[in-house]
């Protein structure tokens, strides 16, 4: 089993040791593994979104956007209507 010290590793080194580890892992726990790497990956794909729409906003490229919206709905309502 993996120690703290493995938190200083480098990830090239320890992506093997973690391998193996989920090669011992029970059937129910690489189930439950895999929902944790998902999670992990949905935070950091949620993080890095939130800075990239943080700085989009401070250069001013989202201010035009409730119009924007605004336009494509009444745009989108004119080619439902018979």
């Amino acid at each position: 089993m993996s120690t703290l010290t493995d938190m200083d590793m480098d990830p090239k080194e320890l992506r093997p040791l973690l391998h193996a580890e989920i090669d011992r892992l029970r059937d129910e726990n690489v189930a439950l593994l895999h929902r944790v790497a998902l999670q992990l990956e949905l935070e950091e794909v949620t993080a890095r979104l939130d800075e990239s729409m943080d700085a989009e906003r401070v250069a001013g490229k989202l201010a035009r956007l409730p119009e924007i919206i605004r336009e494509a709905r009444a745009a989108l309502r004119q080619r439902a209507a018979p």
